[in-house]
């Protein structure tokens, strides 16, 4: 006599079988119930703790298809290793082995020049590539309403900017002050130059010199250290190289960089 299986549910509204993931230390994951986003810093018996890209912790069950790895549904287990202690990114981030480009969002970061974008990847490189943000940089601000406009920042396509010298009363800030979209932030830190953003003491140098105003900025800052004055590409490279991590650079700029990166990256 045949046999019939009492479970009468058609096979297309069964679960479906979602693949195990080892919570290894540095793996990204995100916890749908509370979107909460974050790199595996521990794992015990029926629990994972995820740390956040601004250090907040917290613990969740492992539960079956309790959580998304790069928009699909996992269910993460306990490594049969013991944990190895997670990397750091230049940034501070937790780093993701292996971890492969998101591809590029629609929403930019755009900074004034060619320094600061070369700055922006060196500290944030590792975190960019994974949220899948570029950035460009525009050659000065002036004409950043305009910039924008032709942009067309969106809920989706959303715009940061980062502007140079922006403090009350500047030309730049009269310009940021212009740009009026919802979907386009701009912040600024208060350097002359973003090379003032770089810790003197990690360029090896008592402070950053004063230029008399009217002067070249980089061409004063090269004559009153020492440096050779006709090349400040040169110099940028010095400076550049001295650049290792966030530690190196003043929090001014650090802070305004990571509120683009949030931004930029926000669910529409």
């Amino acid at each position: 006599m045949r046999q019939y299986s009492a479970d009468l549910t058609p096979p297309w509204k069964k679960p479906q079988p979602v693949p195990e993931v080892p919570a290894e230390p540095g793996l990204v994951v995100e916890e749908p119930g509370t979107g909460f986003c974050g790199a595996v810093i521990g794992c015990e018996a029926g629990t994972v703790t995820l740390e956040d890209r601004f250090g907040k912790h917290r613990v969740f069950p492992l539960e079956p298809r309790g959580f998304l790895l790069e928009g699909r549904v996992v269910t993460l287990v306990r490594p049969s290793a013991g944990p190895a202690r997670p990397t750091r990114t230049a940034s501070g981030s937790v780093a993701v082995p292996g971890a492969r480009a998101r591809v590029a969002r629609a929403g930019r970061i755009y900074v004034e020049g060619r320094h600061d974008a070369e700055l922006v990847e060196k500290v944030w490189g590792d975190d960019l590539r994974v949220e899948g943000v570029v950035v460009e940089y525009l050659e000065g601000v002036d004409d950043l309403p305009s910039i924008v406009s032709a942009f067309g920042p969106g809920p989706d396509a959303r715009l940061g900017v980062l502007v140079d010298h922006l403090v009350p009363g500047s030309k730049e800030w009269r310009i940021a002050e212009s740009v009026t979209s919802e979907h386009a932030l701009v912040v600024g830190h208060p350097y002359i130059d973003v090379w003032e953003a770089v810790k003197p003491s990690s360029v090896g140098i008592a402070g950053w010199p004063r230029v008399p105003r009217g002067q070249d900025w980089k061409t004063g800052v090269c004559a009153a250290l020492g440096w050779r004055v006709a090349n400040t590409g040169e110099a940028w490279q010095r400076i550049l190289g001295s650049v290792h991590s966030y530690k190196d650079l003043e929090p001014a700029l650090l802070g305004r960089v990571e509120e683009l990166i949030d931004f930029v990256t926000a669910p529409a």
